[in-house]
């Protein structure tokens, strides 16, 4: 038993919290963080046990690869005194067990409970892990609701064969039982190799004791209760005399079938129906103004006297009405909203039918998904469509993009894949997709595809006809089905380029080049134009522009604030969603005990960190700013911020003296590389062509490296201050990181780059040439955020939306450790944890995140 005051490595025992088979765990302090975390140890003498060694490594590896807010969150892993120990958050509240002991629970509390821990089970048994020993104990409920499953120990990952390996890959033998009698599946009594359908199981028996108070199959022995198990039913939950739906119990007696077959085959099934029955949907309502408009109960109560007015009024003046109808100017456009969670909308397409909405988003801070909705219905109905978002419908298929990736604010890329409209497993098509579309007669299939570096354009599947360096979004097909028009960006990163029409042979139709922004094309409904939400102006689309192929332009729609455009229908509905985006900047400095905001506008995004962790330099581009991005610099201190001007994507130099940065101020093509002064001097112009993304200084100070075009490929260049010429370095590289190369790539004595090859190998490039070498264990997700001082490690993390891992690798052995784990507080909007930034000595970070919300709004009355 370890004693308060107990170091284990930068973690300081406070108190005991328990003990049990697979270890104790005490409650500690993250003296690096200042947090209160909860610390798993395997004592030396267990630890000497290989069994019960191999369990507790099961459950770090286990419990590490997964990422749910229904499962408790690993931060750290290590070894103390021959003993292993495990760090997760520290959780308030009480199991399961303990709630279950005041007797059956509401039955809304139970519904939710149960389909909560089903959606935490579906994103482990997404990992090919099973847990195998779900039971009330470790089910843990916090104080304010949240389900987390804990003790993975005897997690098992899911193989193609049936040979039940471990985790760690082991075999398990035949005949050997694993789990707590009275909630082991029949499988599992039996000693046969456990699927993710033995865990579903489980959780019946979790239902059925929540929903009666009693336990599904309780007898006085060990053995008659597996013999319950493989032989008996439960009694029916109505005798339990609680007001339970006959659905209710269909979904529990499902769980319980004695039969995997028979039962739900994912836990993903079993959250949908569990939803079904709980009351809760995930969007409401619908509304019909002239603007959108939100009204409260209480307000509705205030405007029946109104609305009495009114109607006297509406009577006087109805013979006014036909007099002055023949005059009349158009009807305004009315707005109907579609969704009210928070969150961000990824795209909505009509049905083929009209009548039905399907539409991709991200609500309260979890994985995107694919809905469907009504106008005239209060519902939307999720598709059991999971980290997926929508390119286009069919009458029987939605395509859609699975494992999608953002790559900036809703745009992202994946695997192209078709899914019955009804939700339904996903059939793959092609990987690495940005947009697709079907043609009218939902014959043939347009999309854009990221190849080795560059994009292109297939119409039909199979035959290119465009290819272009940057990357290409929002493609659509013409009604006719001869040409198709989509986004071709200026930059790797942003939302400004060029609208485009081509034919099917590839000849193009159309150009237009004076958009700054653009958020969503469709055809409008004759195919003589397509309508864009898009402004002139920095700050997001405002505007619904028709832009027609004779050359023609016009103003369709406009709007205060932001918009997206999503779909046009053949009957000119459109289905537009307001945006609210704002980027926020945190910062924690080595004797910080918390995060601090030192955003400075609406739009602060991070640009660097100085060496020593006292200096910021970001941009702010939102509205605010104006029609330009600016510069600012800003002392840690929290003092005012310093602004350099209408530059953006600001790089300190090594002695803090100068940025440099981008010109914010370039109309189209690729900016202009500027040094420009922290404190007195002048702006020197370096370089005005060619660079399309990152840029920074090497170690001296006196060189700079930059992301260059070379034909259609990325290239690492260098490039002597202050007016030396660009000469490439590496060969074509991988842009990542949401579409550039971050700075502090070079080795502090300044001979190797950091950077992604075309494959997502993680790889150092000399600087003077010869052979690059591969990093170990560094993933292709992996962003880079600089290297540690003495050159031996480099840090990483990984952008998961809502919350981001720090690791530091070993550059030489690959070597992974897991620094910190990144996680605003509020996780709703939230699309991209980025620009992760270190000081020099790694005790001091900062970083920017993006918290994107929409509203859907069906729009009528448009011509």
């Amino acid at each position: 038993m370890l004693t308060s005051g107990t170091k284990l490595g930068p973690y300081e025992i406070r108190s005991p919290l328990g003990a049990g088979g697979m270890g104790e765990v005490y409650r500690a302090r993250d003296t690096r963080l200042d947090r209160i975390v909860a610390i798993k140890v395997l004592p030396a003498p267990q630890a000497g046990d290989p069994d019960r060694l191999r369990r507790f490594e099961t459950e770090a590896r286990a419990i590490a690869a997964l990422n749910h807010p229904n499962i408790l969150a690993v931060h750290d892993i290590g070894t103390h005194d021959g003993s292993p120990y495990l760090v997760s958050e520290c959780l308030e509240g009480q199991t399961l067990r303990q709630e279950l002991s005041g007797g059956a629970l509401p039955l809304r509390r139970a519904v939710e409970y149960g389909r909560d821990i089903a959606e935490g089970l579906a994103a482990a048994h997404d990992k090919g892990i099973i847990h195998r020993d779900l039971k009330p104990e470790n089910i843990f409920i916090t104080r304010d609701g949240r389900v987390k499953i804990l003790d993975f120990g005897l997690a098992k990952l899911a193989q193609p064969s049936n040979q039940g390996t471990t985790a760690e890959g082991a075999p398990t033998s035949a005949g050997v039982v694993l789990g707590t009698v009275g909630y082991m599946s029949p499988e599992q009594v039996k000693g046969e190799p456990a699927d993710a359908r033995s865990d579903i199981f489980s959780l019946g028996t979790i239902l059925y004791e929540m929903l009666s108070g009693h336990r599904a199959f309780r007898r006085d022995t060990s053995a008659e209760t597996m013999t319950a198990i493989l032989k008996e039913e439960p009694p029916e939950l109505t005798l339990s005399g609680k007001p339970i739906s006959p659905a209710t119990e269909r979904i529990v007696r499902r769980c319980l079938e004695k039969k995997p077959l028979l039962r739900f085959q994912s836990a993903r099934d079993l959250a949908f129906n569990l939803e079904g029955v709980s009351g809760i949907s995930t969007t409401s309502g619908a509304t019909s103004a002239a603007l959108p408009l939100t009204v409260t109960p209480q307000q509705k109560f205030k405007l029946f006297p109104i609305l009495a007015g009114v109607l006297a009024l509406v009577l006087i003046a109805g013979a006014s009405w036909l007099l002055a109808r023949r005059t009349a100017p158009p009807a305004s456009p009315t707005y109907h909203q579609l969704t009210f969670d928070r969150g961000l909308v990824y795209a909505a397409r009509f049905a083929p039918n009209g009548r039905t909405i399907y539409y991709s988003a991200s609500w309260n801070g979890q994985p995107v998904q694919i809905y469907s909705t009504m106008p005239d219905g209060p519902e939307s109905r999720p598709l059991n469509l999971v980290n997926s978002t929508l390119f286009a419908v069919s009458p029987s298929d939605l395509a859609i993009s699975v494992g999608c990736t953002d790559r900036y604010i809703g745009n992202c890329v994946g695997t192209l894949a078709q899914a019955p409209t009804g939700g339904g497993t996903p059939r793959e098509i092609a990987s690495d997709v940005l947009a697709a579309d079907w043609t009218s007669d939902f014959k043939e299939m347009a999309f854009t595809q990221q190849v080795a570096g560059k994009y292109r354009v297939e119409f039909p599947r199979g035959k290119t006809i465009y290819e272009a360096g940057h990357p290409l979004e929002y493609l659509r097909i013409s009604p006719d089905a001869r040409a198709v028009a989509f986004l071709e960006l200026w930059a790797l990163d942003g939302d400004g380029g060029s609208v485009v029409v081509v034919d099917r042979n590839g000849k193009e139709l159309l150009r237009n080049r004076s958009f700054l922004s653009i958020e969503g094309l469709a055809w409008s409904p004759s195919g003589k134009e397509v309508w864009v939400g898009a402004t002139r102006n920095e700050g997001g689309a405002d505007t619904v522009w028709g832009l027609g192929l004779n050359g023609k332009e016009r103003i369709v729609l406009r709007l205060p604030g932001m918009l997206r455009l999503h779909d046009v229908a053949p009957d000119g509905r459109i289905l537009l969603s307001h945006e609210n985006w704002r980027t926020e900047l945190q910062y924690r400095g080595a004797k910080d005990s918390q995060e601090r905001n030192l955003s400075w506008l609406d739009q602060a995004l991070l640009s660097d960190l100085s060496a020593d962790g006292s200096l910021i330099a970001f941009d702010d581009w939102g509205e605010a700013s104006g029609v330009s991005d600016l510069a600012y610099v800003r002392k840690a201190d929290g003092s005012p911020a310093t602004k350099l001007g209408p530059y953006y994507a600001p790089v300190l130099s090594p002695d803090d003296q100068f940025v440099l940065t981008q010109d914010a101020s370039h109309s189209g093509g690729m900016p202009g590389l500027l040094l420009v002064p922290t404190g007195t001097g002048d702006v020197q112009k370096v370089d005005t062509d060619g660079v399309g993304g990152w840029a920074g200084f090497m170690p001296d100070g006196k060189t700079i490296y930059s992301l260059r075009r070379d034909g259609l490929s990325w290239k690492i260049s260098l490039q002597d201050l202050p007016s030396g010429s660009p000469r490439f370095v590496t060969p074509p590289i991988s842009p990542s990181g949401g579409g550039h190369i971050e700075n502090h790539i070079v080795s502090p004595d300044g001979k190797w780059i950091f950077a992604h090859d075309l494959s997502g190998q993680c790889t150092l490039y000399p600087v003077t040439g010869g052979t690059p070498r591969a990093v170990p264990d560094c993933k292709a997700d992996d962003i880079w955020i600089r290297w540690s001082a003495d050159g031996k490690s480099g840090y990483v993390y990984q952008d998961e939306k809502t919350s981001a891992p720090v690791f530091r690798i070993d550059i030489t052995s690959g070597k992974r450790d897991l620094v910190w784990t990144l996680t605003p507080g509020d996780p709703a909007g939230i699309t991209s944890i980025y620009r992760v930034r270190m000081s020099a000595d790694g005790k001091t970070y900062a970083y920017s995140y993006l918290r994107e919300l929409s509203d859907l709004f069906l729009v009528e009355g448009v011509r």
